[in-house]
């Protein structure tokens, strides 16, 4: 396998044998180690494909993406949370891939029918709040049980969350907040939040990681992510927001004038059987899968126990409304410390 960097490909290169090889350039948005599985386990039954594979989150996807449109130098994008995905279809960024999504459910089946079939749901999650509990204790802070509390004093300087820009995870905070407390609310509540910031992150699942290791007391993030580091240990208990919360679908996309489109629907077919989804927990990735016949383990975070709003994925993942709200963000919430 190979971690290198998104260089230019060709469609066809020299394997190691010598025989001639289809290369697949993949972006993962997922966490790396669930990036790594997969790629080991597509080459495993394709051979002749050597996959290209780097990890960026979905925002930086996005821009890439836009930048490289009409001459990419990706083939399929997977993973991230859903908003951005079918804000690329909606550009005519990527192109439906064909592959059969009888087995899917409800939700993922949603997503590629409001794409056209560019972006396919892989899988679910909930957004949360993550809290060390040792730090807090320490300090003698009271654990937020709300969004709300995340606006008191008694949090300052304790919260790490990511930057909407970049984070895909952050943008479903911030479409959240919007669909909970209305816009100009959202605004006024997040700017109360970002108060008690001590850091925007790039990347969404940073935050949950800097808070296990006790760098942060508290994090906002997705509950799969801090199950899996609550599973190795580490003191972090998760909240599901008393208001309510959102939630993330998952997407995979081929990129419109891929180089290799054939290998990439391959690729999106075999990430969507549930034998492969059902390897997740390997690699303690939590998430709730888009296979109605794929295993959920154990430590997935239980939606139907969740207070869920209904995410409009339809009007989130637009690239009017993404951005507006990120105009607005950066007006009056904004990063001081904007990460380049």
């Amino acid at each position: 396998m190979k971690r290198l960097g998104m260089i230019s490909v060709t469609t066809l290169a020299l394997s190691a044998s010598g025989v001639l090889a289809d290369e697949l350039s993949v972006v993962c948005s997922a966490e790396q180690d669930w990036c790594d599985l997969m790629v080991s386990a597509f080459e495993a039954e394709h051979p002749d494909t050597d996959v290209l594979m780097v990890r960026k989150s979905t925002g930086e996807t996005l821009a890439q993406v836009r930048a490289e449109a009409g001459n990419p130098k990706i083939d399929v994008w997977w993973g991230g949370t859903g908003d951005p995905h079918l804000i690329a279809a909606e550009e005519g960024l990527t192109q439906a891939s064909g592959v059969d999504t009888s087995e899917l459910l409800g939700w993922a089946q949603n997503m590629a029918d409001i794409s056209n079939g560019k972006a396919i749901g892989i899988y679910a999650g909930a957004l949360g709040i993550a809290y060390n509990a040792d730090i807090l204790s320490e300090k003698s802070i009271e654990p937020p049980q709300c969004w709300a509390d995340l606006e008191d004093p008694r949090f300052e300087g304790e919260i790490q969350v990511a930057n909407p820009n970049s984070s895909g995870t952050a943008y479903t905070e911030l479409a959240t907040f919007v669909q909970l407390f209305g816009e100009d609310e959202a605004m006024v509540k997040l700017a109360a939040v970002g108060k008690n910031v001590n850091s925007y992150t790039k990347s969404g699942s940073a935050p949950s990681k800097a808070a296990a290791r006790g760098e942060t007391g508290v994090s906002i993030g997705f509950m799969h992510d801090m199950v899996k580091l609550a599973a190795q240990g580490f003191p972090l208990k998760i909240v599901a927001p008393c208001e309510g919360t959102g939630y993330e679908v998952g997407a995979v996309s081929v990129i419109e004038g891929a180089r290799n489109p054939e290998a990439a629907k391959a690729w999106v077919a075999f990430a969507l059987r549930a034998d492969v989804q059902s390897r997740a927990p390997e690699v303690g990735s939590f998430q709730v899968p888009s296979n109605s016949n794929a295993k959920v383990a154990p430590e997935s975070p239980d939606l139907a126990s969740i207070k869920l709003i209904d995410y409009d994925f339809a009007t989130y993942g637009s690239s009017d409304t993404r951005g507006r709200l990120l105009a607005r963000w950066d007006a009056e919430v904004g990063d001081p410390n904007p990460q380049k």
